[in-house]
């Protein structure tokens, strides 16, 4: 080898050795802890999702809400931690925001803002009531639709129409499925999300609420309704149910509620044998619950510059359609190209979009201040169903036994009311007075 060329071939050398440490400076690892896609196949598809990011390396780290929050805590209290970005849905950011626990991220929302227009209204529920401090970046929407076999279609109630039906057609459609083939052919995930469709769904279409109102007249009227009227016509294998996607695909069920992630496979496979539509109508409204997710950056992230750069990546179009693609949560920005979405997933956007602008709407959040006590409420209204719906029992006074239940554990979290409840400046009070 020519001197000329040794000399080259010295100089790219050490010129790769001098550029080792920038390199390792300049691509930072940032952990991103979220309590959404903590499914290991959901993880494993988010991780997908996340490998385009080019400015570092982003590991992701599933948990559960309650070891996330305490995990969280105690590298408050350490005073450093291994957590760069939260991802959560906006019931556990209360718990974060009172316990002082992350930035202000009002100067990157702006920054983000001057590409991609946010939903306002998301924004709004990101500050918690304040003014001026932006605790999260909304990140994803999600929520739950109603899902049909065409072959289901054949026994909707004469005048019906899918998009705005009623309860109680929706009662006559399953009678009229199971008078036409013998079998109960409306499901509902019962050991899967029910309690959202208790929360967010039954109680807020009947009685316009979904705990001040737990053991009013109205109340007990619903679950009267829900026992006698519809739960005949239900699918009895709808107690084991986790995912309705499988039972739409076998034919076991032909309507069906789920969360849109969970109704998802069915789309995908055969996406012409199946239709979306928004939620049933009650005598209140149309109950619904839009699922909305954030991003944040806690006190203790070793590096909160790189942490929201990740958050910005998020934000952007290809990101943001990826997880629609993939994972069926919604964009909360403008501008994501969805022409190119496959026939399944544009029918269930449409049906989501029919579901958030329909006039007769009622917004549910799910809870907010509960902490790692949320569990709990779940609880309440499960067993609320399964005393009254499975067991039989006497629904006043199942209802006001729950109540009781329910008020204590307002009480203890102290947690105010949220939508569709009215706001409360202290723990929500059950209109019963409990």
């Amino acid at each position: 080898m020519s001197t000329k060329y040794r000399f080259i071939l010295l100089s790219v050398l050490l010129l790769a050795v001098i550029a080792l440490p920038v390199v390792a400076q300049d691509s930072p690892t940032v952990t991103l802890i979220s309590t959404q896609f903590n499914v290991v196949e959901e993880a494993e598809k988010f991780r997908g999702v996340l490998g385009g990011y080019a400015d570092g390396t982003i590991e992701f780290v599933p948990s559960e809400e309650g070891p996330m929050l305490d995990l969280l805590r105690a590298e408050a209290q350490s005073g450093s931690g291994v957590n760069d970005v939260i991802g959560a849905l906006h019931g556990t950011f209360p718990t974060l925001a009172n316990e002082d626990l992350v930035f202000d991220l009002t100067d990157l929302l702006n920054d983000i803002e001057t590409e991609y227009d946010i939903s306002d209204a998301y924004v709004e529920l990101g500050r918690m009531g304040t003014e001026d401090y932006q605790y999260y970046i909304p990140w994803m929407q999600a929520t739950y639709t109603m899902a049909a076999s065409n072959e289901a279609l054949e026994y909707l109630p004469e005048g019906a129409d899918v998009n705005t039906l009623t309860w109680a057609q929706l009662a006559e459609w399953a009678k009229n499925m199971y008078d036409a083939t013998g079998e109960a052919k409306l499901g509902f995930p019962v050991a899967g999300l029910f309690h959202r469709f208790l929360q967010g769904y039954f109680f807020p279409s009947f009685t316009g609420a979904m705990v001040t109102q737990f053991n009013s007249p109205e109340a007990a009227a619903a679950f009267a309704f829900l026992r006698d009227e519809l739960w005949p016509y239900v699918n009895p294998q709808s107690i084991s149910y986790e995912f309705m996607q499988e039972p739409l695909l076998s034919g076991e069920v032909l309507v069906a509620f789920d969360h849109v992630a969970r109704l998802k496979g069915a789309f995908d496979e055969r996406p012409a044998d199946f239709i979306a539509f928004p939620a049933p109508i009650g005598p209140a409204g149309r109950g619904f619950m839009p699922v909305v997710a954030g991003l944040a950056v806690p006190f203790t992230s070793a590096n909160p510059e790189a942490a929201q750069a990740v958050i910005r990546y998020m934000l952007s179009p290809e990101v943001q359609s990826g997880i629609l693609s993939e994972l069926g949560f919604y964009p909360v920005i403008s501008g994501v190209d969805m022409s190119g979405l496959s026939e399944g997933a544009a029918e269930q956007a449409a049906a989501v979009t029919a579901q958030a602008t329909s006039p007769d709407s009622i917004v549910a959040l799910l809870p907010i201040g509960l902490g790692s006590r949320g569990g709990e409420l779940n609880q309440i209204f499960r067993d609320a169903f399964t005393r009254i719906v499975i067991d039989g029992g006497e629904i006043q006074t199942v209802l006001d036994e729950q109540a009781v239940i329910l008020q204590t554990l307002l009480d203890e979290t102290g947690a105010p009311c949220w939508a569709p409840d009215p706001a409360s400046e202290g723990a929500c009070q059950l209109a019963s007075g409990m």
